[in-house]
């Protein structure tokens, strides 16, 4: 039986098509049509509850974007979530701010992306602005000092983590982990931009990809 959900006084930038008896059927925007459907309550808080508890910038959200998006609920598939990563990373703007708006729009269209961003940015809003307002009290104390010390280590396992998972299903052959090595090296230690490796690396995959084709 085909799955399907009836809008309900939906009729935004999401893709639909019309059942037997006439109703129109909300469809995701991308990726796999069997998946679970993410709702835009579901969307705003999911991001939510990520910004909330994320320190230490962009790459810091990718695992917990990954856990939550990919293998908590299984919105999107893993080699989906590395294509949002690298179209996230060549485009201006934080990182985590543009997964957020990919992510939503791939589900939900429009209005995902909306919810999606809006949950993104929301804590961070807030907390700085309660950071701003007691900057003097806060960056002096011994207590707070302490707590980021120790986060520190945690946030550098966090980031080793999600590169391990994401990377498994990816680099499959000698020729992709040479690749992804030379990344790592141009970026972390020749200082590199992340949107020119990206970028390069899609050149590279056109280039062997059309000359495999016509070979």
């Amino acid at each position: 039986m085909r799955r399907s959900i009836i809008i309900e006084g939906d009729k935004s930038m999401d893709s639909t098509s019309t059942s037997d008896s006439g109703r129109k059927i909300d469809k995701p925007v991308g990726g796999d049509q069997n998946r679970p459907r993410a709702s835009l309550a579901a969307l705003f808080w999911t991001f939510l509850r990520i910004g909330a508890f994320t320190i230490g910038g962009g790459y810091v959200m990718v695992p917990l974007i990954q856990r939550d998006i990919v293998e908590r609920r299984g919105w999107i598939g893993k080699r989906d979530f590395v294509d949002i990563l690298a179209v996230s990373q060549t485009a201006p703007g934080p990182l985590a701010v543009n997964t957020s708006v990919y992510v939503g729009y791939t589900l939900r269209g429009i209005r995902g992306a909306m919810a999606a961003v809006v949950g993104c940015i929301l804590p961070s809003i807030i907390i700085i602005l309660v950071v701003a307002a007691l900057f003097d009290q806060i960056s002096s104390s011994n207590y707070v000092r302490a707590a980021f010390a120790g986060i520190r280590p945690a946030v550098v396992v966090l980031i080793a983590s999600a590169a391990i998972k994401i990377g498994r299903p990816v680099v499959r052959s000698r020729v992709e982990l040479a690749l992804a090595a030379a990344a790592m090296i141009l970026v972390a230690f020749v200082r590199v931009s992340p949107a020119l490796v990206v970028t390069a690396a899609a050149v590279y995959g056109l280039l062997v990809g059309v000359g495999g084709t016509k070979g």
